[in-house]
């Protein structure tokens, strides 16, 4: 039985369970007993899928940077307008409601994400953006100036924008991520058209967290280069827009990336006026804090 004694010291009263020491066995005891009700309520279902229902799709941005104001002596990105076009059918083949920009002020840029950031969402399945420009630092440029990463996600936390809690935010980021090629391990045999140059993207872009739903695909991994041809647009979003287009709405879409990256890494540069950069390759990734399975299932109008 307990009993409360008097500690002659602090004048408090204490409660002393009948001075019985507490042992390690007890004590683990406690803990696994702890753990097992902990395991009893939140039982995770491996299946569970995100509730891709709603009236609407979503929004998807995208924002083109090709030139930058001279100060910032940045090259134009030759070929990024074909990234923009691609990205744009393969998100409306997904039913996104997508608006596109090219060489917006870094202003302009941020009124649009906060306008965004503060819409109602609450009929959406879930919001896209994407930046395709040069960047390093954990910013990409916008015509005039940066644009922070972790400014933009953070208007999209729970905190922020309450309509898209729980609900997946997927940014995607066409840039260079360091100043390093990554050298090849196996011969490809790819060809590059003789006037489709393959050219890089200036500096690196780091991995930021972003927070729970969140979804942050990078077009290569940091520390490298990231190739993009002056025609055909940029190896990631080309290979990230024709699997969509064969596997968009019926693979999870974390595996969708999985196969990009794996298309990507087959690539080598074989056409470029950088002679060292001939037979380099690049790896996209991805940080997932999805967490639940992704799917882009055609809408059926069976909404929820």
């Amino acid at each position: 039985m307990a009993s409360k004694v008097k500690d002659q010291t602090s004048g408090q009263n204490t409660t002393d369970l009948d001075s019985a020491p507490v042992t390690a066995a007890g004590r683990e005891a406690g803990q696994m007993e702890t753990d097992a009700r902990y395991r009893s309520v939140c039982k995770i279902d491996p299946h569970e899928e995100y509730n891709m229902k709603h009236k609407r799709r979503g929004l998807a941005l995208i924002f083109n940077q090709e030139n930058f104001y001279w100060h910032l002596r940045l090259p134009s990105r030759n070929g990024t307008t074909a990234d923009r076009d691609n990205l744009k059918r393969r998100f409306e083949q997904l039913d996104f409601e997508v608006k596109a920009y090219t060489d917006k002020k870094q202003e302009e840029i941020m009124d649009i994400i906060t306008e965004a950031a503060k819409a109602n969402h609450t009929d959406a399945d879930c919001f896209v953006c994407v930046f395709l420009s040069h960047g390093e630092n954990g910013h990409v440029y916008a015509y005039d100036g940066q644009i922070q990463i972790k400014e933009v996600t953070a208007l999209f936390r729970g905190d922020n924008c309450r309509s898209l809690v729980g609900k997946p935010k997927i940014f995607l980021l066409q840039a260079c991520r360091g100043d390093k090629h990554d050298d090849p391990v196996t011969p490809m045999d790819a060809v590059d058209s003789a006037v489709n140059q393959v050219v890089v993207d200036a500096c690196g872009v780091q991995t930021l967290p972003a927070g729970a739903d969140f979804l942050m695909c990078y077009s290569v991994a940091e520390g490298f280069y990231s190739h993009r041809e002056t025609v055909n647009g940029s190896w990631f979003v080309q290979d990230l827009c024709e699997l969509v287009q064969q596997y968009g709405s019926t693979l999870e879409f974390t595996e969708l990336l999985t196969l990009v990256n794996r298309k990507v890494s087959y690539r080598s540069v074989q056409n470029s006026r950088d002679l060292s950069a001939i037979g380099k390759k690049q790896v996209p990734c991805f940080a997932s804090m999805l967490t639940k399975k992704l799917y882009f299932r055609p809408k059926k109008g069976d909404y929820v």
